[in-house]
């Protein structure tokens, strides 16, 4: 039975013993009554017994008979009462037990409003917060083995090249200057791209563990793209692909942090070279949208399957795996450019089709303002 008057257990107790007293009293004035009826009955059909006096039962008689009828009905009423509380506090019991021995996945019922209930629902939230952390712990560790086997792949291949070319450039005297020049040449690049790769996992280290901290600045933001497009124009050219850059105003004054921007967009400008050279063609565009400012990256190569693109800027995720020269790297650019766009309080989306792959970086152009918001 299900009482809402009764918010603790103390008063469920409370409650308990008073209606095992109210059923006790009553027991023992029914059987007080029926004994009465009984005595009466013998002595008026003569029968006479060391128990039966002539005034009824023997006083001793009567109170040790009374006594134990009485702790027997409170006995019976009170555990009656309250077994139900005794089988959930073994259940409680049991699902600790089960929760040190690592039994993550079965919650326990939470019953009635009393601190029991409390104390289920508060293993239920314990148990989950330690499966969220339990989880975290496993992505975690998996994490650092794909950081492990991508650092130990993708910086030995150049390293490898490195020490091939200069170890043969050293051992080899008789070469005439202009091969010597070429290979120090191509030991020199590789050098460079073995750079870039660990510049790529420092910085997403510090902005993982919230080490990287804005230095904002004001900066026109289509004077940053063109520069970003004048730097980038030998990779255009080396892959045959025309760049079109539309901006609806000529000058775009935002509050961000230019360095940062210019890795953002270095990412996304470098990953549709990568994936969209079969395209012969990238796009960008830059908007102005109430008080954000709207940038996007086109391309036209292959089309990201809509199963991939919720896990596109995971970290170490990549739409196809084959480690080759030209699209090979650490997996890492996509999720280091949507932690600067989270670092400055904006918003990147990708969407995927024959029309091309867009990725829209969303920024507001007032830092400050959108952190008052916050």
């Amino acid at each position: 039975m299900k009482l809402d008057f009764i918010k603790t257990f103390g008063e469920k107790i409370i409650f308990c013993l008073a209606v095992s007293a109210g059923i006790t009293l009553g027991a023992v004035l029914a059987v007080s009554w029926l004994g009465g009826s009984i005595e009466r009955y013998l002595r008026d059909s003569g029968y006479r017994s060391s128990l039966l006096g002539p005034d009824g039962f023997r006083p001793e008689v009567r109170i040790f008979f009374l006594v134990v009828i009485a702790v027997l009905t409170f006995s019976v009423c009170f555990y009656l009462m309250i077994r139900s509380s005794i089988r959930y506090i073994h259940l409680l019991a049991d699902k600790v037990r089960d929760i040190s021995e690592g039994d993550l996945d079965h919650p326990v019922e939470v019953r009635g409003n009393d601190e029991f209930a409390a104390m289920a629902a508060d293993l239920n939230a314990m148990q989950k917060n330690v499966k969220r952390l339990m989880e975290k712990e496993r992505i975690a560790e998996h994490t650092k083995n794909d950081l492990v086997s991508s650092v130990a792949h993708d910086l030995r291949t150049p390293l490898t090249s490195i020490i091939g070319y200069l170890g043969w450039v050293r051992t080899r005297k008789d070469l005439d200057e202009a091969t010597r020049e070429k290979y120090l040449e191509i030991a020199y690049s590789k050098a460079l791209r073995l750079e870039q790769l660990t510049n790529e996992l420092f910085g997403f280290v510090k902005l993982e563990h919230n080490e990287m901290t804005l230095n904002l600045g004001k900066l026109d933001l289509i004077q940053l793209m063109e520069q970003m497009l004048d730097e980038m124009t030998p990779s255009f050219v080396q892959n045959d692909l025309t760049v079109k850059f539309r901006h609806t105003e000529d000058s775009m004054v935002i509050e961000a942090d230019g360095n940062l921007l210019a890795r953002l967009f270095a990412n996304l400008l470098n990953n549709a070279v990568k994936y969209g050279k079969e395209g012969k063609q990238i796009r960008v565009e830059v908007e102005k949208s109430g008080v954000y400012a709207v940038a996007k990256v086109i391309n036209y190569g292959h089309v990201i399957p809509k199963n991939e693109l919720g896990a596109i800027f995971r970290k170490f995720y990549r739409t196809e795996q084959s480690r080759s020269r030209d699209t090979g790297g650490t997996g890492l650019g996509l999720a280091i450019a949507e932690q600067i766009v989270e670092l400055h309080h904006g918003e990147i989306r990708v969407r995927s089709d024959l029309q091309g792959t867009v990725f829209e970086v969303e920024l507001p152009m007032q830092q400050t303002q959108k952190e008052e918001v916050s």
